[in-house]
């Protein structure tokens, strides 16, 4: 199986800007990268309740200033016709249901099938109730989003009665270009979340980590999807890479390949890197993404 190789689509710190994610993504398509992702991150709290799920647990401060994912990805699919586009990871519980269907369709229709729709619960309290949304609660909420959302994808007409919102029986157009739906790609680390990622997710959407971690967290998903009643196999994994290069802080490019490689190895299907916490400009993002493809895929 040939890995995917993709990138995270300009979005934060000096990169959100329209110049960066027009430049990048024209060039990532170009160039034959398989995919371009966007994040999802609404503020850095001053006195965070949550600790950042990844380095230090501080918040990176290019995080400041983030623009919208499914702007962004619209933004990209304007200047590309083939490179597919994802959201690693949208935070579902944030949008009202119906309206998260709306703008997925749309994206899908307007990039012409080419969406991904990833998935997750979010990792910030603060985030949550900036949004208005209860934090206790959210892994059923998540549920429900996902059963308007594949009601609204499939059905004409549609009906919902969810224990948060209703949709009277009506019309709801237009369908995704890709059916029965996109790609529904799902996040998580808990039991609990790799088992809804078996039993109702396209994909699973991990982050590089260690590859005895990384099986022992699929073979869950592996065993829930057989639960049921799904083919293990079809569950796609897609992973995300926020690699620092060099500096006290960072890894050599040859090191971080090399981790990503043995990653490669244990046979996901896509893997990813975010490069705007150690890039100066697109271009270097472009070459540093394209070295690492290299050393990953040799």
């Amino acid at each position: 199986m040939t890995v995917g190789f993709g990138l995270a689509v300009p979005q934060y710190g000096r990169f959100a800007c329209p110049e960066a994610v027009v430049a990048v993504a024209r060039e990532a398509e170009a160039r034959g990268f398989s995919g371009l992702w966007a994040g999802d991150r609404l503020l850095t709290p001053l006195s965070p309740r949550d600790r950042y799920p990844g380095g230090d647990g501080t918040i990176p401060p290019e995080h400041r200033t983030f623009l919208d994912p499914l702007a962004v990805l619209t933004t990209a699919a304007a200047v590309t016709s083939r490179i597919r586009l994802g959201t690693s990871t949208l935070n579902a519980n944030w949008y009202p249901p119906v309206l998260l269907a709306r703008s997925l369709t749309t994206l899908d229709v307007l990039s012409g099938g080419r969406l991904d729709a990833g998935l997750g619960l979010g990792w910030s309290r603060d985030e949550y109730a900036a949004t208005g949304v209860p934090w206790k609660g959210r892994a059923a909420r998540l549920d429900a989003a996902i059963d308007t959302l594949e009601a609204v994808w499939r059905d004409d007409p549609v009906a919902v009665s969810a224990p948060g919102w209703s949709v009277p029986p009506s019309h709801i157009g237009p369908k995704p270009v890709q059916r029965p739906h996109p790609p529904l790609l799902l996040a998580g680390f808990s039991p609990a979340a790799l088992e809804r990622v078996g039993r109702r997710a396209d994909g699973w959407l991990a982050a590089a980590m260690p590859v005895p971690l990384l099986a022992d967290m699929r073979d869950t998903i592996r065993r829930a999807a057989e639960r049921a009643g799904r083919d293990p196999d079809g569950v796609r994994v897609v992973v995300r890479a926020n690699p620092v290069v060099s500096g006290t802080a960072g890894a050599t490019v040859e090191e971080i390949g090399g981790r990503l490689r043995a990653i490669a190895e244990t046979g996901v299907h896509e893997i990813f890197v975010d490069l705007q916490l150690t890039a100066r400009d697109p271009a270097h993002l472009l070459d540093l993404a394209e070295t690492l493809r290299e050393a990953v895929l040799r």
